[in-house]
């Protein structure tokens, strides 16, 4: 059903399945540069989570599964992880990736996040960059803490401000701009949906968690130039390539153009360095 302002979630997400099913294997590819980026908050995140030797996994919103194969690391033989995603395409880059280390502790799950039904055996659930895409982002959350016992922690990576993450708000404003899209409206889904000071906090609430935490983490995308990181957000954004769809391809190449241009602003003696910063947050089952 399509809400009273214009937005559809039931076409968003047949939209957000099709662009991770085409990102996938560039999202795979990037792998090594995506865990540089988001290690930090990775090993925070699982830290909050509690997740050590023995504890089974919830994975959601998994992707290509960077952070899936920490995890698994750090359960080790006794332990488990479930990974799941929307696409099916993208968790089997996962599951490859953890098969190439050595790891037989991983199992793949095609399930849209805010519908999981599993029965209260987790230990621990994790999140990086996916709820902030979920159009009920409290329904998520009430389905993964149906999913943990009690006592079962839930850590979450996502974004913080779009004015802290010009990274990715930049060129989002400059595919807006050109595009002639309108700005999300309060309670959409997007990158930034949850970075407002409170916002992460409250949603958790929102879903029964209790001893809420939320930390920040200063997260910059390193790359030696400004044309590599164009080259990252070309093959693994697959939602910009979305939002240009209904311009020509002459626009669409200048809209790359400025995007590049504006990002070298980023460039200095130490390469391309992006602003980011990122929030995890965490709660427990009661």
């Amino acid at each position: 059903m399509t809400s009273s302002s214009g937005f559809d979630p039931a076409a968003y997400k047949a939209t957000t399945h099709k662009q991770w099913d085409s990102a996938a294997e560039a999202w795979h590819r990037w792998g090594p540069t995506l865990e540089e980026w988001l290690g930090d908050a990775t090993e925070m995140m699982l830290d909050l989570a509690a997740v050590g030797i023995g504890s089974r996994v919830l994975d959601v919103a998994a992707g290509a599964g960077g952070q899936t194969i920490a995890a698994a690391q750090r359960v080790g033989s006794t332990g488990s992880v479930l990974a799941t995603d929307i696409s099916l395409e993208i968790l089997h880059y996962a599951q490859s990736s953890a098969r190439e280390v050595g790891l037989d502790n991983v199992e793949i799950f095609q399930a849209d996040g805010e519908t999981l039904s599993f029965p209260p055996d987790f230990d621990a659930a994790i999140s990086r960059v996916g709820l902030i895409y979920f159009p009920d982002q409290v329904k998520a959350l009430l389905g993964i803490r149906s999913s943990l016992r009690p006592g079962g922690k839930f850590a979450t990576v996502t974004y913080s401000t779009a004015d802290m993450n010009e990274f990715f708000s930049v060129p989002i404003g400059i595919v807006r701009r050109r595009a002639n899209l309108p700005p999300p409206l309060p309670g959409q889904p997007g990158p930034f949906s949850l970075g407002q000071d409170g916002t992460l906090a409250d949603v958790l609430k929102r879903a029964g968690y209790s001893n809420i935490e939320v930390r920040k983490v200063s997260a910059p995308v390193r790359m030696a130039t400004a044309a590599d990181y164009l080259r990252f957000a070309r093959e693994s954004f697959g939602a910009l390539h979305q939002m240009l769809a209904s311009l020509s391809e002459e626009e669409r190449a200048d809209t790359w153009q400025e995007i590049e241009d504006a990002m070298e602003v980023y460039e200095g003696p130490a390469g391309f360095v992006g602003p980011c910063e990122l929030l995890v947050g965490a709660g427990t089952n009661p």
